[in-house]
């Protein structure tokens, strides 16, 4: 949800030209209109306005799922009518929801019998999946701290400074405490050995993310585990950990299935994935499963009996599409473990294409490993002349919606540009940006020789000044975009 709000610089009324072949009085722009219009000339307005909105195809900012086969578009339009909490009238729909959580439960080797059923649903996106896996958390802490005759009141969570912006939402929303792991240049995930460190008796769980959204990176779960395994026999207490693999769980287990970060690893008690990113399905899907049915408190489990037998359900939301649910299904039986394999084998390509052809340019540094979530984050090696902030508003010309932010403490001197590679980005797209970053280097460049030129002639003032200017305009960037939370670019 975003906070809506307006300007004073817009006109309090909204102007279409195609509209004036039905209506000759202009629409309030901030008011219901008094009076119906004819639905060519609705339609007709807000397809206009869209026109303004960037390319989806070209919005390398998002890890978001952009473009699915048209059959499945067939499913989406068909069932958008459907309000997926109305199992009574859609117990189809329900059962394909389980037949998602259980693949995906066996996915992440969830150590599930023959005749069992994996726990899990699915949520609007991974943020009310994180939000429903820190509830579980947090009420199995206090109950068991309640047995012993203990407080309760000071829950806390260790993360790194590197987690999505919904792990703060969830520790702010439900009053628990967030410790987070600081990150150093060269090294930007969680430090799995200081997060151990941080934890203490009040520790509800540790969130280790498996796709970093600033750098793709996988954290090293295992070696986290195995700490904080030591740690629990030392102390006495049970310090679970979660994973959120929002972005990297639908790549792991087809491009790394021998990486051990999962349900193998026993102090990981649940995981969150996001269907609407590798998931491959348009935004609004997310999932959340548990080890066992032991990791999720029955008290937040409500149970309703609209089909005749017990239905339990667990989420935040109430009413939501059907759409996206069924989209999932579709995915994991149209392309099965092969599909998705090759999928995620083609990002990872069309990865190294970017890299090496971004390398060649001598210009950048590459930030993110090989081994991770598809994406590539680069710096620039020398920032003098222009930064990461200039090249990605110069990129913007050529349709380009590329990313540039600030690490998270303590790396925030470290400037970069992210490029998400999803399914829908070519080889020969690669090779399109490549060019177009180059270009865009070269009129910067171009254009600070111009001004350094002029500057001589001028005894250097207006160099002084032009490169004053552009520090000024680089800080401004780098506060604003620390004050929106780096950590929340998606």
């Amino acid at each position: 949800m975003v906070i809506s709000s307006t300007t004073a610089d817009y006109d309090q009324n909204l102007h279409s030209t195609f509209a004036s072949r039905y209506v000759r009085t202009s629409l309030p722009r901030f008011k219901m209109p008094d009076q119906s219009i004819p639905k060519d000339a609705a339609y007709q307005i807000i397809n206009d306005e869209l026109m303004l909105d960037g390319n989806p195809r070209l919005n390398l900012a998002s890890f978001v799922t952009t473009w699915m086969e048209p059959e499945c578009d067939k499913l989406i339009m068909s069932s958008l009518n459907k309000n997926y909490v109305d199992m009574d009238e859609y117990p189809v729909t329900t059962e394909l929801q389980n037949r998602c959580v259980n693949m995906i439960a066996h996915l992440f080797h969830a150590p599930i019998g023959e005749d069992d059923s994996a726990v899990g649903v699915g949520t609007v996106g991974s943020s009310e999946a994180i939000m429903l896996a820190g509830l579980a958390f947090k009420r199995k802490w206090q109950a068991k701290r309640k047995s012993q005759g203990k407080s309760c009141d000071s829950p806390n969570i260790v993360t790194g400074s590197n987690v999505q912006v919904c792990w703060e939402k969830f520790a702010r929303y439900f009053e628990v405490e967030l410790k987070e792991v600081k990150l150093k240049e060269g090294y930007y995930v969680m430090d799995p050995a200081k997060a151990v460190e941080m934890v203490d008796e009040n520790t509800i769980c540790v969130a280790a993310i498996l796709g970093s959204t600033m750098t793709g990176e996988f954290e090293d779960v295992k070696l986290l585990n195995d700490l904080l395994t030591k740690k629990n026999k030392e102390t006495g207490w049970e310090t679970p950990i979660h994973v959120d693999a929002a972005s990297g769980g639908f790549v792991a287990p087809f491009l790394y299935p021998n990486l051990k970060w999962d349900f193998r690893l026993p102090l990981v008690k649940s995981i969150n994935v996001s269907g609407h990113k590798y998931g491959l399905v348009y935004a609004g899907v997310g999932w959340v499963v548990w080890r066992s049915k032991d990791d999720l408190p029955d008290e937040l489990v409500f149970h309703i009996n609209y089909l005749g037998s017990d239905q339990p359900t667990f989420t935040l939301n109430f009413s939501k599409g059907s759409s996206q649910i069924i989209a999932q299904y579709y995915q994991f039986i149209r392309l099965g473990f092969e599909g998705y394999k090759d999928v995620m084998s083609n990002c990872h390509e069309n990865t190294m294409v970017l890299k090496e052809g971004l390398e060649k340019t001598g210009r950048f540094n590459i930030i993110s490993k090989d081994i991770g979530v598809p994406l590539l984050a680069f710096s620039l090696k020398d920032s003098s002349k222009y930064t990461v902030f200039n090249i990605s508003e110069s990129l913007r010309r050529f349709g380009w919606i590329v990313p540039a932010y600030t690490m998270p403490p303590d790396a925030e001197h470290i400037s970069v540009l992210r490029v998400v590679i999803r399914e829908d980005f070519s080889h020969s797209l690669a090779d399109r940006l490549i060019a177009d970053i180059v270009k865009v280097v070269h009129e910067l460049e171009g254009a600070q020789s111009t001004v350094s030129t002029s500057g001589v002639r001028d005894g250097g003032t207006v160099e002084h000044g032009s490169r004053v200017m552009e520090r000024g305009i680089a800080k401004f960037w780098r506060r604003f975009v620390h004050g929106k939370k780096t950590s929340s670019v998606c």
